[in-house]
This record gives structure tokens, C-alpha cells and sequence, in this order.
């Protein structure tokens, strides 16, 4: 049976989180239709990676042989991340936009597994692999928007998700999230709304898409 590599890396819990609503929905429905399939899931605000060392980033080109203990001990860890990316038959990833970019604890978890010659590189381990990402934000940042050259996730994530790693991806937007808590917003409540519902339909169809195409 299929395996999902879910992650998600809001700081927020549950409903107060539309990234984390939007990638329970879509595995939610993964888990419909894979019932005795494998789910990996990361929290990486319950439980962060660590950011990327000396010892890990230089053991990955450095023989086994030859390693320190530090240099072992760090690239084991890595090793592991990488394992569960592999292992994937599908990707599913929660990165909302903090301060115009994805939090520090997903660029930790993607400093881990970008490993040039294994993960990256002229055939990346991944390659193919389908990948959904919940780019979710509190405002909106489409294009013709005021702050459409502030979204650094997008375009960030599709260069090393993408073009780096190989993954076939895919992103779903819920946008303007802030406008139920912020006054100021109000009267984009129902855009928000609008978007919200799109996202968790998306993530439905999404995931039942990926299940039938991996059943097949």
C-alpha cells in the first residue's frame, strides 16, 4: 500500500491553524482510501529537525571511513529524514508564510534532506514523486496584488522542491487568513471564506486523485 510523508509546520494547533486544517482534510481522505496504507507524519513546531551543522553538512561528503563520531552521529540523522522522503509515494506539506517566507523549522527539515548526489542532483532519489503543499497566508499575495513580490514561499519552495529535489508539485493557497481576527479585514471575511472552502475541496479532490493514481 501507498505511503504519505505528511508534514505540517505551523505553530499553531488544530482549527487555529488553516494550513493544518487543509493537510487534515487531504489526509483525512488518503487514509479513506488507503486504509492499511502508511502515514509518516512530522510536527516540526511539536518536534523540530535539527538545523543543518558542520558535521552534518560536511559528513555527506565526506567516505564512512573517515568520518568523526560527530560527523556519523549528525549524518544518521539526516539519513533518517532523507529515508522517509524516499520512501514516499506521496508528499503532503503544511508551509504557511511567516514574515513573507516558510518558518525556520520546514528550512531546517529541507536543509536536511537536499543532499547533492542523493536527493539532488542529475537524478534526484525523489524524483516524481507527487507533492501537495498548503501555502497558506494571512493576507493575499497573487499576482496583481499590492505585495505580490513579498510571497517568498512559493517561488522558493518550487525551486528547491521542485527544480532541486524533482518532486512533481503542487501547491493549494488558502489566502487571507488573518481576516476573521483582524478588524482591519473585515470586509474580506467573505473572500476568506471563499478561499477557505476552495482549499479544503482541493485537498479532498487532491488526495482521492493521488489514491486512485497510485491504485492504478
Amino acid at each position: 500500500m501507498a505511503t504519505l510523508l505528511h508534514i505540517d509546520s505551523s505553530v499553531f494547533p488544530g482549527e487555529a491553524s488553516s494550513s493544518r486544517s487543509v493537510t487534515a482534510t487531504f489526509r483525512k481522505v488518503w487514509e479513506e482510501q488507503h486504509p492499511e496504507g502508511t502515514v509518516i507524519y512530522r510536527d516540526l513546531a511539536a518536534a523540530p529537525v535539527p538545523h543543518i551543522t558542520a558535521d552534518a553538512w560536511s559528513a555527506g561528503y565526506t567516505a564512512p571511513a573517515e568520518r568523526t563520531p560527530e560527523q556519523s552521529a549528525a549524518f544518521a540523522a539526516r539519513v533518517k529524514l532523507i529515508e522517509e522522503l524516499e520512501q514516499a509515494d506521496a508528499v503532503l506539506i503544511g508551509a504557511p508564510m511567516y514574515n513573507y517566507s516558510i518558518p525556520s523549522t520546514l528550512k531546517a527539515w529541507l536543509d536536511n534532506v537536499l543532499l547533492l548526489g542523493r536527493t539532488a542532483g542529475e537524478t534526484p532519489s525523489a524524483q516524481g514523486t507527487p507533492a501537495i503543499v498548503v501555502a497558506s497566508r494571512g493576507g493575499s499575495y497573487a499576482p496583481g496584488t499590492p505585495r505580490e513580490d513579498y510571497d517568498f514561499v512559493q517561488n522558493y519552495l518550487e525551486a528547491v522542491l521542485k527544480n532541486t529535489l524533482g518532486l512533481d508539485l503542487d501547491f493549494i493557497v488558502p489566502e487571507l487568513t488573518m481576516a476573521p481576527r483582524n478588524p482591519a479585514m473585515s470586509e474580506l471575511v467573505p473572500l476568506y471564506e471563499a478561499s477557505r472552502k476552495r482549499a479544503l475541496e482541493d485537498a479532498a479532490t487532491r488526495a482521492e486523485e493521488l489514491a486512485e493514481l497510485l491504485a492504478a
